[in-house]
């Protein structure tokens, strides 16, 4: 036997439709902010095949008032990490470089005293960390913490992602006359086989006062 159903029965009223869909939204995204783990950094962006980025950003701003997720700066929002004793974490820098990023391909590369400190040859995290990059420039404070996403030419971009890249960029910041034995000597036992390898092959990118040094600390041991 068939059982029609009334156009009574079947018809939801535009509101009723409007609020499940804002509903299904907001249990999209959140779950996409938990898949990311604790400790992800984000945009709007990040979820706009989810929804119009009207419905997304008042999504957002429910999670923030409910605790679930953080506000860093306008349209930059975290997951927090929380730790036992020191509480709810600031967020790691390459993860708001990464979101303010955006798009997949676009390259990052830190540069000047971040760069330094990635190395071990500072103690000092900046309080200004720039990232070259082969995307659009653009620049973000968090706390007292500025982020800069700074666009340079393809050259500076070649060894980007490598930790030859990083060396480049630590020694260019510390200067000529300020690469002395103690750095060489630091990046040498910092540095794998591998890298040392790397070193040498990414020397047609550095400076060739950057280069000569480049081959000192690939001679030495890991």
């Amino acid at each position: 036997m068939v059982c029609l159903l009334s156009e009574k029965l079947i018809y939801i009223p535009d509101k009723i439709k409007w609020l499940y869909n804002m509903q299904s939204i907001d249990s999209k995204i959140l779950s996409r902010i938990y898949g990311s783990g604790r400790g992800a950094v984000f945009t709007p962006g990040r979820f706009l095949d989810l929804g119009s980025r009207d419905a997304v950003d008042k999504v957002l701003s429910r999670l923030v008032q409910k605790g679930a997720i953080r506000r860093l700066a306008r349209g930059l929002y975290d997951y927090p990490e929380h730790h036992p004793i020191m509480g709810i974490l600031a967020p790691r820098p390459d993860a708001i470089a990464g979101a303010l990023a955006g798009k997949q391909g676009i390259r990052l590369q830190p540069s000047g005293a971040y760069a330094a400190n990635r190395l071990g040859l500072s103690t000092q995290v900046p309080a200004r960390i720039v990232y070259l990059t082969d995307g659009p420039s653009r620049t973000v404070r968090v706390g007292n913490q500025e982020i800069r996403l700074q666009r340079t030419t393809p050259r500076s971009m070649g060894p980007a992602g490598r930790t030859s890249g990083l060396v480049i960029q630590a020694l260019r910041h510390l200067g000529q006359k300020n690469v002395d034995d103690a750095v060489i000597l630091t990046l040498q036992h910092k540095l794998s086989d591998q890298d040392k390898k790397r070193l040498m092959k990414d020397m047609a990118y550095a400076p060739a006062w950057v280069g000569k040094h480049l081959r000192e600390i690939a001679r030495g041991e890991a």
